[in-house]
């Protein structure tokens, strides 16, 4: 009979200890942050599910690389090593490091966007959008509605709706769309995979129209995992080879390697034109540092490089997915509600269906993730009406179908007995606060990406957080 959780394909070599705190220590914390986890300082956390970005434990392979990091200004060996790693594991002609992925979003949307511009894609990202309308463009949403509803089942609910998309095109003219933004997984509507035969046929759609697909990369591994799980005929096919399919399907992709790559800070930029990948190497120099290190030193590529091999090799990318389907049985045996099925970087609650009583504008998930701090010490992540910023041609709070927070677990980090931890605390307030009447109010509020700076207090005095 098989366990009902597999053992880890690792074993523990080094350990960091976490603080312990009490609820008033806790409290204390959450009124200094604004009621912001986001503000929280890391020794007030115990279990840190705020972002799988950067937070992944590195192997002793990927340590011992950093040894022989090259940190010359120009020609570094290093860089030439993780050009190699990602033409080997991605396939892309040209590669331009950045800092991280959002220097790739921001070289990218320099490039390639004008004001005027409408950007297609499955489902916004906060940076990405954020990146797109500050050089002058429009996001629009074309992901299928099965995204948008937390219970729906659907295998891939990051795939495109090709109507909406080919209705877009027409409507618009091809020469005002520039790329289509594709993410793998998409991170707002719970890490939720696209298919194969999907992004195939927006890339023959596009291709028609003369529009580029570019990939949101960041965790491609793990839609690849998913597409060997539940794509029919990809079964017997590796990880490795199905991202390079993924990746065959689309013209360029901007990368954080800070997820899959399980690296603690870096990423780049691919494309397959050679006049495009000039573009972008003379932005690169402007914005992060020279074309071949980014913004990055040596010791990063030399991380990343092996941290790629790493990362599609199947005991891994199955341990980890393991672990976050885990963490979803049990919420979900609870009855808590639940974006479905569980994604692969996160488990996903449903706020509004949570908090029915809050209303959008007071900020359900924001208010469950402050409670679910002060009950546990454990930080989530709000991915709700906070994280969707205001519509700029109205000044109004959007209201997007989900409203969520996001447990997000860090690769190779955490234990089983951790994830329990978190699952109790979830219950736990689920079941105290199921009648919560008011939630969150804006005390400051950021004008571009909000989330991680605003400061909040109760709407009411008899608020019981």
């Amino acid at each position: 009979m098989s366990p009902r959780h597999p053992a880890e394909p690792w074993r523990i070599k080094m350990v960091e200890p976490l603080p312990t705190t009490s609820r008033p220590h806790r409290r204390q914390a959450l009124e200094k942050a604004g009621y912001n986890i986001s503000l929280l300082r890391s020794e007030d956390v115990y279990i840190d599910l705020y972002t799988d970005s950067g937070t992944n434990a590195m192997s002793d392979h990927q340590w011992a690389a950093m040894m022989i990091g090259d940190e010359s200004y120009a020609g570094a060996r290093s860089f030439y090593r993780l050009e190699a790693a990602v033409h080997e594991y991605y396939g892309y002609e040209h590669v331009i490091p950045t800092h991280q992925g959002r220097g790739a979003e921001n070289i990218l949307s320099r490039m390639l966007i004008r004001p005027g511009h409408h950007i297609p894609g499955n489902m916004y990202f906060t940076t990405t959008r954020a990146h797109q309308e500050l050089n002058g463009g429009t996001f629009h949403d074309v992901i299928i509605d099965e995204a948008h509803d937390p219970a729906c089942e659907h295998p891939f609910k990051g795939d495109v709706d090709l109507a909406k998309l080919e209705r877009l095109i027409h409507d618009l003219g091809p020469d005002r769309i520039p790329y289509v933004c594709v993410a793998a997984t998409v991170n707002m509507a719970g890490g939720q995979p696209i298919s194969l035969a999907n992004l195939a046929e927006v890339h023959e759609l596009a291709r028609r129209h003369g529009i580029l697909v570019i990939l949101d990369a960041a965790r491609a591994v793990e839609n690849a995992w998913f597409i060997k799980q539940r794509e029919p005929g990809w079964g017997e096919h590796s990880v490795a080879a199905i991202l390079r399919e993924i990746c065959a399907r689309t013209d360029g992709a901007a990368m954080s390697a800070k997820k899959d790559s399980l690296a603690n800070i870096g990423g780049w930029l691919a494309v397959r034109d050679p006049d495009l990948a000039e573009s972008a190497r003379e932005l690169v120099v402007l914005y992060e540092g020279l074309h071949t290190y980014g913004g990055m030193t040596g010791r990063d590529m030399e991380a990343i490089a092996v941290g790629i091999a790493e990362s599609v090799r199947e005991e891994n990318v199955s341990a980890r997915i393991d672990q976050v389907a885990y963490l979803g049985r049990r919420l979900a045996e609870a009855g808590l509600p639940l974006v479905r099925p569980v994604g692969g970087h996160a488990v996903c609650i449903d706020a509004g269906a949570a908090l029915p009583q809050v209303p959008r504008d007071q900020f359900p998930a924001q208010t469950l993730a402050a409670a679910l701090y002060l009950d546990s010490g454990v930080r989530a992540a709000e991915r709700g009406v906070v994280s969707a910023g205001r519509d700029p041609a109205t000044g109004h709070n959007r209201h997007p179908q989900l409203e969520l927070i996001r447990l997000t677990v860090p690769r190779r980090v955490y234990t089983q007995s951790h994830m329990d931890l978190v699952a109790d605390s979830a219950v736990r307030v689920h079941e105290q606060h199921a009648h919560l009447h008011s939630g969150l109010v804006f005390l400051h509020e950021p004008e571009t990406l909000r989330f991680f700076q605003a400061r909040f207090a109760p709407a009411t005095s008899d608020s019981p957080i």
